[in-house]
């Protein structure tokens, strides 16, 4: 028994319990969570086992999935009648399940937010931090593409990135100016600053809209639609400046 419960907690610190087998290198067996109980006696091993078991479980059902929230969460969520206005009712954080993109991202598509291609030689990159979409781009230097159109396609992605960026760091601003008014709320002076915290919250979304605009902005091609967009966008701007 203590060789076993020398065994199993290793396994267990290690991350590697779920699919540990007999150590007797003939046998497959796997031990089950009875006896894994009946053996560790420690409290914290245990728990430690308990959260294993209900990573592996999320990660085998396709309709859940953890919170993405980048701040850390650690609510699942249930992907099933999820769309774009759903949020963690733990955090409030709200994602994306059709794609990989960590929040979700109206008006821009999935498709806008997976990638952008240089118009010079096809290098694709992610828009948000720029990084290459794939790590061999070796043929920059070799392109073939007319460089006065490379020029106008990066002036055209400079701008428009500058505004998205901008956006996302006023949405930064918004979020830590409603942490700290958060904290002010419990001094015992200030009775209630609930309406703050509400316009805070308001306007960290319309900063959102206002940078995944920008993105889809960019991809659109229809100057008549544009218009629309364009006028709805700064009418919003002003507003969101404005609050």
């Amino acid at each position: 028994q203590p060789c076993w419960r020398e065994y199993l907690t290793t396994r267990i610190e290690q991350n590697m319990v779920v699919n540990c087998t007999c150590p007797i290198s003939e046998c497959r067996a796997q031990p089950t969570t009875a006896f894994i109980y009946s053996i560790v006696s420690s409290e914290e091993i245990i728990a430690k086992y308990e959260k294993a078991l209900l990573r592996r479980y999320v990660e085998c059902c396709s309709n859940l999935t953890w919170c993405t929230n980048p701040q850390g969460c650690d609510q699942i969520l249930l992907k099933d009648g999820l769309g774009y206005g759903a949020a963690c009712s733990k955090c409030s954080w709200i994602s994306c399940f059709n794609c990989n993109f960590p929040e979700a991202h109206y008006p821009a598509s999935c498709s806008h937010m997976s990638r952008m291609t240089c118009a010079k030689c096809s290098h694709g990159f992610c828009w948000r931090c720029l990084k290459p979409w794939r790590p061999n781009h070796k043929d920059y230097y070799n392109c073939s593409a007319m460089v006065s159109k490379a020029a106008w396609q990066e002036k055209r992605f400079q701008d428009y990135n500058e505004r998205c960026t901008f956006h996302h760091h006023a949405r930064e601003f918004a979020v830590s100016l409603r942490n700290s008014i958060a904290s002010i709320r419990e001094m015992p002076k200030i009775r209630n600053l609930t309406f703050v915290l509400d316009a805070c919250k308001v306007l960290e979304q319309a900063r959102k809209v206002l940078a995944y605009s920008c993105v889809y902005s960019y991809y659109n091609q229809d100057t008549e639609s544009m218009d629309i967009v364009e006028q709805q966008t700064e009418s919003l701007e002003l507003l969101t400046n404005a609050l």
